[in-house]
């Protein structure tokens, strides 16, 4: 990808958020958006080597709108300041754990996993890991999981890299307050991300490592998504 288009382009965007300098320059706009949407394209591809349920997903499944709901926003500013991009085999808005690309001038990422789930579903998925313990501290607790993504109690949001987005303070109800691996159990999403530099999506390159990154969670994702399958 052009990076430098499409970050620059952004930063534009960051200092310009406003309608009549967007109106303005919306062939900038759709050049950054084109360039963009062709590296997802093969974003999706080199995925699908390794998660064949991503075969079938397009460009248009995965990417979001770059206008921006203000309805219920302090923020009335129109437009996003990131193009993002979310691989899922049962689209953008299913429970189940995807892939997300994230571009914005410095602050780029890869995610992989799921951002939300319901109580019940994720009362059902902590019973899971507490009834096959060995299999997900297989996934958790693997070399390359643990180099790209860390363990749930060593980041936060603003991290280069973790595991959780969000965690109770304390055990969740009906669980067992003494279960050795409760950084597990406390997580309310299962989502491991990634940072990367500005110029990590520059040219094709970027695609083998992304690969790499995310493969490293997919174990993970499986073990979420072989339960949250079965609300869907």
């Amino acid at each position: 990808m052009d990076t430098k288009l499409i970050l620059g382009f952004l930063r534009e965007v960051m200092m310009n958020n406003n309608r009549p300098w967007f109106q303005a320059h919306k062939d900038e706009y759709e050049a950054a958006r084109a360039e963009f949407e062709g590296g997802i394209s093969k974003a999706i591809a080199r995925i699908a080597d390794f998660d064949a349920e991503i075969a079938p997903v397009t460009v248009k499944d995965s990417t979001y709108r770059f206008y921006r709901d203000t309805r219920f926003s302090t923020d009335k500013s129109p437009y996003k300041n990131h193009f993002g991009a979310y691989i899922n085999a049962h689209g953008k808005k299913a429970l189940r754990g995807g892939y997300y690309i994230h571009m914005e001038p410095d602050n780029c990422l890869l995610a992989v996993g799921n951002y939300w789930l319901p109580t019940n579903i994720l009362t059902s998925c902590r019973n899971e890991i507490m009834a096959n313990e060995e299999e997900w501290l297989r996934c958790v607790e693997s070399k390359d999981f643990k180099k790209y993504f860390g363990a749930p109690e060593d980041a936060n949001w603003e991290s280069p890299q973790g595991f959780g987005l969000e965690k109770l303070k304390t055990c969740p109800a009906g669980f067992p307050r003494d279960y050795p691996y409760m950084k597990y159990l406390r997580l309310k999403n299962y989502c491991a991300w990634h940072r990367v530099a500005d110029d990590f999506f520059e040219g094709d390159g970027w695609l083998d490592q992304m690969a790499r990154i995310m493969k490293a969670a997919k174990p993970m994702q499986d073990f979420m998504n072989s339960v949250i399958d079965d609300y869907e």
